[in-house]
C-alpha cells in the first residue's frame, strides 16, 4: 500500500500551496515519503466539499491519509472524511476517533484518574446559562475553585472574566463567569459547558502552568514537545513511568494520533490537563516537525 497522503490547509492567498503555518510540516512530510495534497479549511467549515477537495486527486487504489491543520468541529471532520472517501481516500483517525480525543466527553473517562474532575452540560450557543443551569452542574465538584471551557477550549485569555471561579459553592459568581464564557465563544461554542476542579500547578516566572506536550502515534510517545503557550517547559522532562501510564490510557482510548498536555501539580503529582487529536494540535515556534512526519509516514 501506499504511503499515506497528508492533507494540510491551503495558503488563501495562493491556493495551490500549503499555508504558511504548516509549510515547514509539509516539507517535512515530503521528505518522510508522504505525498501532501492541499485542501480548502475554510470550504470544509462552510459545507462546501467539492471545492474544498478540489486540488486533492483521486485515488483508483484504497488510499489513506491524515490531516494536519487549523481546528475542525467534529461534524466537520466527519464531513472531510466523507468527502475525502468520493476520492478514494479513507482518513486514518475515523469521525469517531477524532471526536473522541478532540472533545472532553468523549476522552475524560479513560483518563479520570489522571485529570481533574470535570463536569459537563451540552449546550446550544447564543443561549444563556442561568443559576438553575449551572447548579445543579457543579455539585458534584463541590467547594472549591474551578474553571470553565467548552468540550474542546477556554477562555483562558479572559481568566477572571470567563474561565476562573474562586469558589464553586459561590453559585451567583459561578453562573456568571459560565455564562460569560458561552458568550464571549458564541457560535464557535463547541459542544457545550464543561467545569473543571482547579489544580495549581509548578508555574513559570508569569504564572503559567509549565506543560508539556506529547504527541502520540498508534499508543507510542514519538514526540515531546513544549506546549506552545508555554516554552519554559522546554527544560521540563517527564518520568518514564508517567509516559508509561499516559501511554496505557491513550492505548485505551483507541485513536491513532493523539497529543497529552502534563503539568507537574504543585504536590509533585504529574496529571493530564488536555487530551487531544494531534491532527489539530499545534507544534511550538522552531520546532523540527520531521520526527513526527516521519512517525505519521510510517503508518500504512
Amino acid at each position: 500500500m501506499a504511503a499515506p497522503l497528508l492533507f494540510v490547509p491551503s495558503d488563501p492567498l495562493a491556493p495551490r500551496v500549503p499555508d504558511e503555518h504548516f509549510a515547514r510540516e509539509a516539507e517535512a512530510a515530503r521528505d518522510a515519503g508522504l505525498a501532501v495534497a492541499v485542501v480548502d479549511h475554510d470550504a470544509v467549515v462552510a459545507g462546501e466539499l467539492a471545492a474544498a477537495l478540489r486540488r486533492v486527486p483521486a485515488s483508483d487504489a484504497a488510499r489513506t491519509a491524515w490531516y494536519r491543520g487549523w481546528m475542525l468541529s467534529s461534524s466537520a471532520y466527519a464531513r472531510l472524511g466523507s468527502a475525502a472517501e468520493t476520492r478514494g481516500i479513507g482518513l486514518l483517525t475515523s469521525p469517531a476517533a477524532y471526536a473522541a480525543a478532540h472533545e472532553l466527553p468523549g476522552w475524560y473517562g479513560t483518563f479520570a484518574g489522571s485529570t481533574p474532575a470535570s463536569v459537563w452540560l451540552p449546550w446550544e450557543p447564543g443561549r444563556t446559562p442561568t443559576s438553575a443551569d449551572v447548579g445543579p452542574l457543579i455539585e458534584a465538584l463541590g467547594d472549591g475553585p474551578g474553571v470553565v471551557k467548552d468540550y474542546v477550549k477556554s477562555r483562558k485569555h479572559e481568566w477572571d472574566e470567563a474561565c476562573f471561579m474562586p469558589d464553586l459553592s459561590d453559585l451567583a459568581t459561578a453562573t456568571r463567569v459560565v455564562a460569560r464564557m458561552v458568550e464571549l465563544q458564541g457560535d464557535d461554542l463547541a459542544g457545550g459547558i464543561v467545569v473543571r476542579a482547579f489544580e495549581r500547578f509548578v508555574s513559570d516566572a508569569g504564572g503559567r502552568a509549565q506543560e508539556v506536550r506529547v504527541w502520540w502515534v498508534l499508543g507510542a510517545p514519538v514526540l515531546v514537545t513544549p506546549h506552545p503557550d508555554a516554552p519554559a517547559a522546554s527544560d521540563v522532562d517527564v518520568p518514564a513511568d508517567v509516559l508509561d501510564a499516559v501511554g496505557r490510557s491513550v492505548g485505551a482510548l483507541g485513536a491513532p494520533f493523539v497529543t497529552t498536555d502534563l503539568a507537574l501539580r504543585a504536590d509533585g503529582v504529574w496529571r493530564v490537563i488536555e487530551v487531544g487529536d494531534g491532527q489539530v494540535s499545534d507544534l511550538p515556534g522552531g520546532q523540527d516537525p520531521a520526527p513526527l512526519l516521519r512517525a505519521l509516514a510510517a503508518v500504512g
